[in-house]
């Protein structure tokens, strides 16, 4: 009956666990459209509370970004 109990319990530890993970963020992802003279550092800092570096770091990760080079007209994914 115990080993039965554990069981049980592990997997419905396991279901919640599943069910309660987070995406990449809270909030819905936006889009942004580069702009002439934008910078990642300058996105980050109009859209993100806090240090700049952490942003430019997510913006970095979302996108898949090779290096901090943008194009005017390039479309960026906002974390939300």
């Amino acid at each position: 009956m115990f080993v039965k109990l554990v069981i049980v319990a592990t997997l419905a530890a396991f279901v919640v666990g599943l069910a309660a993970r987070t995406t990449h963020g809270a909030g819905p992802e936006r889009m942004y459209v580069v702009r002439p003279a934008d910078t990642l550092w300058a996105i980050a800092a109009r859209t993100y509370a806090g240090d700049p570096r952490q942003g430019v770091w997510e913006l970095e990760q979302r996108n898949h970004l090779g290096s901090t080079t943008l194009t005017p007209g390039q479309r960026l994914i906002l974390p939300g």
